[in-house]
């Protein structure tokens, strides 16, 4: 077994993603949810997260190690920028095996934007440089831009970009229905996580998209908003890990979130709360 697969199975539970992404505050600031980061984070630690992901600052400033596997987000932007779809490099992969990442991740916006080929161009370099190294990396790509509608067909084409650029794991948006996202997973050459986009009112469509993506073929998540903005980030976490891993049922997740059942990945962070 190399180091790779090795880093790889701490970012994942049983081969399926349960990830956390937590990289906001470089582009939109202290948002909800986000304000005191070792609550949310110890949160869906309890909730049974297989990874959170962060930027570099935010590993170093934990008061506590992680218990779960770490994402280094290594790109970023803002929401003043002029180009917002532009991303850039803002650390390195030597610097995240210092800090103890057990991955990195990259974003790239494809179409509709004049600096998509420096986003290319940096993907590709980083690939080469994680597996020089025996780092996972996860390639963020999302169609975004001038004339970009957001389609299964643009989503496809985004997703086997990161495959084919030498990303390990591929993060894309979700299509809107199975059979075109099962189009998006056949179609990519490695593991596909759906992203969860803006917060969600209704907390079962979020259970069912997630459950539709697994039927699809995906093999979990990298949500945000509709995970630390929620009212209890621990127990939509457990919920959400019990479809992926678990593959319960959408109502068995609802009655973990309505906290009509007591998961054992809840019950062991109250021990290990109580020791």
């Amino acid at each position: 077994m190399d180091g790779k697969t090795i880093r790889m199975n701490r970012i994942l539970e049983s081969g399926k993603a349960v990830i956390v992404p937590m990289d906001h505050g470089v582009s939109e600031g202290a948002i909800e949810g986000l304000v005191d980061m070792n609550r949310t984070i110890s949160l869906v630690e309890n909730g049974g997260a297989s990874a959170v992901l962060l930027h570099k600052g935010l590993i170093k400033s934990l008061s506590t190690p992680l218990k779960c596997g770490t994402i280094m987000h290594i790109s970023g932007g803002t929401r003043y920028a002029e180009d917002k779809n532009k991303k850039v490099l803002v650390s390195c992969v030597d610097n995240a095996i210092r800090l103890g990442a057990d991955a990195v991740s990259v974003h790239v916006n494809v179409g509709g934007c004049a600096s998509e080929h420096d986003m290319l161009g940096d993907l590709g370099e980083i690939a080469d440089l994680c597996d020089e190294k025996g780092m996972p990396l996860l390639a963020m790509t999302y169609p975004r831009g001038k004339g970009i509608t957001g389609s299964p067909d643009e989503i496809a084409h985004a997703a086997r970009i990161g495959g084919e650029l030498g990303a390990d794991l591929v993060k894309c948006p979700y299509t809107g229905d199975i059979r075109s996202m099962s189009l998006v997973t056949a179609a990519c050459p490695v593991p596909v996580v759906i992203a969860g986009g803006p917060r969600c009112d209704s907390d079962v469509d979020v259970l069912q998209m997630v459950d539709d993506a697994m039927t699809a073929g995906c093999i979990g998540i990298s949500l945000g908003r509709n995970i630390f903005q929620h009212r209890r980030p621990d127990l939509m976490t457990a919920a959400l890990r019990a479809i992926i891993v678990e593959r319960a049922t959408v109502q068995e997740a609802a009655d973990i979130l309505k906290g009509e059942i007591e998961t054992a990945v809840l019950r062991h962070a109250a021990v290990t709360a109580d020791r």
